[in-house]
């Protein structure tokens, strides 16, 4: 993280159904690091590199698009500075609201549109939310609830951006059009559990 450390000020989150706020607790308006959820936002701009065909799926290096932990860099104030991609550490990882993390997964909730404007394609949604043949309940750094291995009491139907051992959730289920982002929570599967269980599928 490049900046100062922010303490963490208690839990906070958000829920959200077909755009509206259900619930909110803390303040979800307090931005806060992410952790590894962090990985889910820059997946969503490498939609649009894979929209504008500078992407390939499955190509270890197409050419136009640098990556990995070796030649990943940030210009901080003309000083070079080594970025790790996707984690809170050496100069990466994202600082967000509670509530901007849930227009986040709203965004994809809607199939990559805002506000009747696309900003990144479906299919690329549809990309993120498929399991890879490796490790089947992980997409491309989303987590799939598919065979209730990631949250066993939450729905099947969840896909989650998670950091900080959980602690930091981005959940969305495509069955309910539900959203919640809770951070610091404390036994986050069972406020999923309780949320999936009061909205019932659409």
């Amino acid at each position: 993280m490049i900046g100062p450390l922010l303490n963490g000020d208690g839990p906070g989150g958000v829920v959200v159904r077909r755009g509206g706020v259900l619930a909110r607790w803390g303040d979800p308006g307090r931005v806060e690091m992410a952790f590894s959820a962090t990985k889910s936002v820059p997946a969503l701009v490498a939609g649009i590199a894979f929209d504008d065909g500078l992407l390939r799926l499955d190509e270890p290096d197409c050419g136009s698009v640098e990556h990995g932990y070796d030649n990943a860099f940030a210009d901080i104030g003309g000083v070079r500075v080594p970025v790790v991609s996707g984690g809170a550490h050496r100069g990466g990882g994202l600082r967000i609201s509670a509530l901007d993390l849930a227009r986040i997964g709203r965004l994809c909730l809607s199939g990559g549109e805002w506000a009747g404007r696309r900003i990144v394609s479906r299919r690329w949604i549809e990309a993120l939310w498929t399991p890879c043949a490796v490790k089947p309940e992980y997409g491309l750094t989303w987590w799939l609830n598919d065979g209730r291995v990631v949250w066993p009491q939450a729905p099947s139907t969840g896909r989650c951006a998670r950091g900080n051992g959980g602690n930091h959730l981005l959940w969305v289920d495509p069955a309910r059009d539900l959203t919640l982002v809770s951070r610091w929570g404390a036994d986050v599967e069972a406020l999923v559990a309780a949320v999936s269980e009061a909205v019932r599928p659409c």
